[in-house]
């Protein structure tokens, strides 16, 4: 019974995660990967050309091409879990609902953990696009010149996406070229989807980070790795020595997200993202570090920064409230692992104005 609930619960928080996801799978991010995420690390096929079409010859026939897919290594970094305590129940006595409303909650705090790390992934992970002021009357040229752009990468027309902030969303809504969500059909809007415009899917994102205006891309190049590394399920904790009468619902999940073609995700800013270039350190004590050097996008030279953020800046933050570390554009040597995500907040007036985010590649690293 017991590993019947646990399987009734996790297939109830999954199908609720799917549906309170903004970025969705199948939508932002794909699913195709091999292996468990449990194991800590898992294999992501990536092939960039298409198959090779040849003449056909009746007497000899063709000779076979041979596949470019590559099998890139997808560490898991990501382990979330949730155990909230129910007073007053013993395991097999809880009513079913208070289990109902405190899965649905953990579900909600979830999700909302997922898409910040897989935003945080996307961004870090993006070629950026800047754009000195947005308006109503230049916003749907500025979203064309993003499709132009992703028709010479290649990018399929089919299935892309615009994740927009809601400061850039009020402008698309203004812009007249904007389709109403009503001409979209069901299924369309099963996405997230609130309209579409320039062949982009437009999905409302509830974000804020520092001067991103919106987000396009295609799921085909970015990867979402996710499972219930322990079951949801009720334990009891009368026989814990500290609790009396009371259970808890617990489960573990464990996810990690990557990019795997940068031109093919655009992340758009206004007026302007930092532009970061790393390093590896140099010098005594050097082994594990690396150097950030900002060399685009700043009002000034005071800068701090946060390895693998639980959420990003927001334009106005205090550094106070934001809490990084000081950093020295190329001089801090910053210790870190292939695969973290850097971001870098320029401040004025102890204020942030810009912010900018890269990935940490093993070259970047001194051993």
């Amino acid at each position: 019974m017991a590993h019947e609930l646990q399987e009734r619960y996790s297939k109830l928080v999954n199908a609720k995660l799917r549906r309170e996801l903004v970025l969705k799978d199948g939508v932002v991010f794909n699913n195709d990967y091999e292996g468990s995420p449990s194991a800590g690390s898992v294999k992501i096929p990536a092939r960039d050309t298409e198959v090779q079409v040849s003449d056909y010859d009746k007497a000899n026939g063709i000779s076979g091409s041979t596949g470019t897919t590559e099998y890139i290594t997808m560490n898991i970094t990501k382990d979330k879990a949730i155990n909230e305590i129910i007073d007053g129940y013993d395991a097999a006595s809880v009513p079913d609902d208070i289990v109902a409303e405190r899965l649905d909650s953990g579900t909600f705090s979830l999700a909302e953990q997922i898409d910040t790390d897989g935003g945080t992934t996307l961004i870090a992970g993006s070629t950026p696009i800047n754009v000195q002021t947005l308006t109503k009357d230049n916003i749907y040229s500025t979203i064309v010149d993003v499709r132009k752009v992703m028709n010479k990468a290649h990018v399929p027309k089919r299935n892309r996406y615009l994740l927009v902030t809601p400061d850039a969303m009020a402008l698309v809504l203004k812009s007249p070229e904007f389709t109403d969500a009503s001409s979209l059909g069901d299924s369309v809007k099963e996405t997230g989807a609130i309209g579409k415009v320039a062949g982009f899917l437009v999905i409302e994102w509830e974000d804020e980070t520092a001067n991103l205006a919106m987000i396009a891309g295609h799921p085909r190049f970015a990867t979402r790795a996710r499972e219930f590394s322990v079951p949801v399920h009720l334990q009891d904790l009368s026989g814990s020595g500290n609790y009396i009468g009371a259970s808890a619902i617990q489960g573990r999940n464990v996810y990690d997200h990557k990019v795997t073609r940068s031109n093919a995700i655009r992340a758009v800013y206004s007026p302007a993202a930092l532009s970061i270039s790393l390093a590896a350190a140099t010098g005594e004590g050097a082994s594990g570090k690396t150097v950030a050097t900002i060399t685009a996008g700043n009002t000034g030279n005071t800068y701090a920064y946060k390895i693998n953020p639980s959420s990003r800046a927001a334009y106005d933050m205090t550094s106070t409230a934001y809490g990084g570390t000081s950093l020295t554009s190329g001089t801090t040597a910053i210790s870190v692992s292939a695969g973290d995500i850097l971001e870098i907040v320029n401040l004025s007036s102890s204020k942030v104005k810009a912010v900018g985010y890269i990935t940490v590649a093993s070259s970047d690293i001194a051993t």
